[in-house]
């Protein structure tokens, strides 16, 4: 007679993983406060240091080009020592960092403490969380990546509104301080729970290749990495236009700053449930038809903003805009993990998390440049469109170039 074994609470997709995943978003949904601190009390340090908007916007700047730098730097570092040292290092560089900006003097040593503490401590709590959680699901990676990268979001929602109470009270320094001390003192134990390194089976598993079945993309790795960096960059040009202008815009049509922040409330909200959405759908029909059917939505939603321009049709034209893309971003990643090896899944990851990043840096340039060029929004929008169909045709020729060698071998 058979004895029946226990099944292993630590294999993917077990409770183990499940219990992971929760971590980890709290983690990512607490680390986040780099992204979104310095945007909060950029009037009050504008004030604090006597500079204009544009002096004034220069920490968010290097915040973002370290954000950008660690999701790739700090991915090649999960890959060999795994998860616990690099979320323990950010919760070190985001305490040191929200500390040292608190001390500053003037606002180039607040973008010092900016980009180089704070951007790179929050990297960790993104790309890299992720990759390391897509190696504790198969069934359900796809959900996972995506519940993993709303805690980006979550922070979106989390952080401003408590930064906001705590200037009603005190200023931006003592805040700064408290954050400080939240990050490190929750961080670190938070940190050393995820210490259980990945099944072996999961690290050692060749690329799954789902979204075709059982064929490949017809592509080297290297190849197919270039290409998701390329489209990585285009969807998030053309991404960046609503999300860092709706204010902006809102504002030269007459409906004042309120409406505009709302917006980008409402984008960040409909943006988590694109996520987990997108991550059902992944689980099912694969990362490129997923980030596919997510790139031409949002192209049709940046289509919808140039002729609808009343308040209410904006309302709702965001609304579905953050339906659309929020899906997007996690889908790289469910990308990278069915096609490339899963020992370099945090590089690979982070690289393209990297580009995204870049893309949202070099859009919100692009947009103003156009603005300043032809005193209009349209041809940012216009802009924004072109971009999103260098994405659309990435991903098309992603997907054919693996129908055509399945077909190709079926011939054979």
């Amino acid at each position: 007679m058979s004895v029946a074994t226990a099944p292993d609470p630590y294999v993917q997709d077990g409770p183990y993983a499940w219990f992971r995943l929760a971590i980890s978003i709290l983690l990512s949904t607490l680390g986040g406060a780099g992204m979104w601190a310095v945007v909060v009390v950029l009037p009050a340090v504008q004030t604090d240091f006597g500079i204009d908007r544009a002096g004034a916007s220069l920490p968010y700047t290097a915040t973002m080009l370290g954000f950008a730098a660690g999701n790739y730097l700090l991915g090649r570092f999960v890959d060999r020592f795994g998860i616990v040292p690099p979320v323990i290092g950010s919760a070190v560089a985001l305490s040191a960092g929200f500390a040292l900006a608190a001390l500053s003097t003037d606002v180039w040593m607040f973008s010092l403490a900016q980009g180089v503490l704070v951007g790179l401590g929050t990297a960790a709590t993104f790309g890299p969380l992720i990759a390391d959680v897509s190696h504790w699901f198969l069934k359900r990676r796809g959900l996972a990546v995506a519940c993993a990268a709303c805690g980006n979001y979550l922070a979106g929602v989390l952080w401003p509104t408590f930064i906001q109470w705590s200037l009603a009270t005190t200023d931006w320094r003592e805040t700064y301080l408290m954050i400080a001390a939240i990050c490190i003192v929750t961080m670190v134990p938070l940190a050393l729970i995820l210490r259980r390194r990945p099944p072996e089976s999961a690290l050692s598993a060749a690329p799954s290749a789902r979204a075709f079945g059982d064929q490949s993309t017809g592509l080297s790795p290297a190849a197919l990495q270039w290409l998701l960096v390329l489209a990585g960059l285009a969807c998030c040009v053309a991404m960046s236009m609503p999300q860092v202008h709706i204010v902006a815009y809102c504002v030269d049509l007459g409906f004042g700053v309120a409406p505009g922040a709302d917006m980008i409330a409402l984008m960040t909200g409909a943006g988590v449930i694109s996520r987990l959405a997108s991550g059902f759908v992944a689980d099912k029909i694969g990362g490129v038809k997923t980030l596919l059917i997510g790139s031409v939505l949002q192209c049709a939603a940046l289509f919808l903003y140039i002729p609808f321009d009343g308040l209410a049709s904006l309302y709702l034209v965001s609304l579905i805009f953050g339906l659309a893309q929020g899906g997007i971003v996690p889908s790289y990643a469910v990308i990278v993990r069915e096609y490339l090896p899963a020992r370099e899944a945090g590089q690979r990851v982070g690289l393209v998390i990297m580009s995204t990043i870049l893309g949202m840096a070099l859009g919100g340039w692009l947009s103003g440049l156009i603005y300043d060029l032809t005193g209009s929004y349209d041809a940012a929008f216009l802009n924004g469109i072109a971009w999103n169909f260098l994405n659309m045709a990435v991903m098309i020729f992603i997907l054919f170039s693996g129908r055509r060698r399945w077909t190709s071998f079926a011939a054979g």
